[in-house]
């Protein structure tokens, strides 16, 4: 009975030490790689100072006196945008000749610094008003994408006399269909530590590819994605997701804050039940408020940006005239 007893042994400890080397590998091949990426990354933009860190904001365009009556757009980004001021590159490009563009690259995104500061609504309008505070800036367009529209009601909550509009790219709404539902986050810096996501990544191609970014932009947003999207400060926006839905319940924008609403017709399909009409519903509930219907998936701004900002030309030059 010793040698069949010896040769089970012998297969369960080879059985277990299969994965455990190939971990081993997948672990040691993700540390030099990322050491690697890291050192590729290309700065870009510029690091201000906001709630005792470093903030990095992209500030091009139209500066005062250049033109008149140019308003500035600052630009926010959905949820779980890795690097959002490359993210709006086609947008950025078609706004710069007639605005003065802010894209400001929220803490854990782009090359901003990481914090442990909770990612709530109310945190995340702070730091972004301090940053727009340093660079002078008082009045001006929020254009957000995705959940930027629930940040941008708190926003304008507590700002509302710096506020010209609030543009939203497909943006997020009170009480929509699916808010409260978690996004399971549970093990995926553990995953990433252990080369299993980058395995996975290479398995599954790169996502980048249909963007229409140039190349260099295509790989910088990779490089981003690799350094950001699983640590714990976006980690940490994404579980409190539900919690800052939550805490804008039957909320509404100020009624005199004008609201241009771009709304996919995700022809994908995976369209949420309704999503225009809780568009149409939100403009409706302010004095000045206009949907657009553009044929897309939820990132127009990477298919419809010339329409986005002829769009907004138009909607900003109606309101100087009221």
């Amino acid at each position: 009975m010793r040698k069949p007893l010896k040769i089970t042994l012998t297969v369960i400890g080879i059985i277990v030490a299969l994965p455990i080397a190939l971990l081993s590998t997948t672990a040691i091949v993700n540390a030099v790689a990322t050491k690697a990426e890291l050192e590729a990354i290309t700065p870009y933009g510029t690091l201000i100072p906001v709630a005792g860190k470093q903030m990095n904001v992209v500030d091009t365009g139209v500066r005062e006196g250049d033109a008149t009556d140019s308003e500035t757009i600052v630009l926010l980004p959905g949820l779980g945008t890795a690097a959002p001021a490359l993210d709006f590159a086609p947008l950025i490009s078609e706004l710069e000749d007639t605005h003065r563009v802010i894209a400001i690259e929220p803490f854990g995104t782009g090359l901003s610094d990481q914090t442990d500061v909770p990612r709530t609504a109310e945190n995340i309008t702070r730091e972004l008003h301090e940053a727009l505070q340093h660079l002078g800036i008082e009045r001006y367009v929020l254009m957000g994408h995705s959940i930027a529209g629930i940040y941008a009601l708190e926003y304008s909550r507590v700002f509302p006399d710096e506020l010209i509009a609030f543009v939203g790219i497909d943006s997020s709404v009170p009480d929509q269909p699916g808010w409260d539902e978690p996004v399971p986050t549970s093990g995926l810096a553990e995953l990433r530590d252990l080369g299993i996501l980058r395995a996975l990544t290479a398995l599954s191609g790169d996502a980048n590819t249909a963007l229409p970014h140039d190349e260099k932009t295509k790989e910088q947003m990779r490089l981003l994605t690799t350094k950001n999207s699983v640590e714990s400060t976006l980690l940490d926006e994404v579980n409190r997701s539900s919690e800052n839905f939550a805490n804008v319940s039957g909320e509404s924008f100020p009624t005199d804050l004008p609201l241009l609403l771009f709304v996919a017709d995700d022809a994908s399909g995976d369209d949420v039940a309704g999503w225009l009409e809780l568009h149409e519903r939100q403009a409706a509930s302010v004095d000045h408020g206009q949907v657009v219907s553009l044929a897309g998936e939820h990132y127009l701004h990477y298919t419809q940006s010339v329409r986005i900002a002829s769009e907004t030309a138009e909607f900003l030059a109606a309101l100087a005239t009221r």
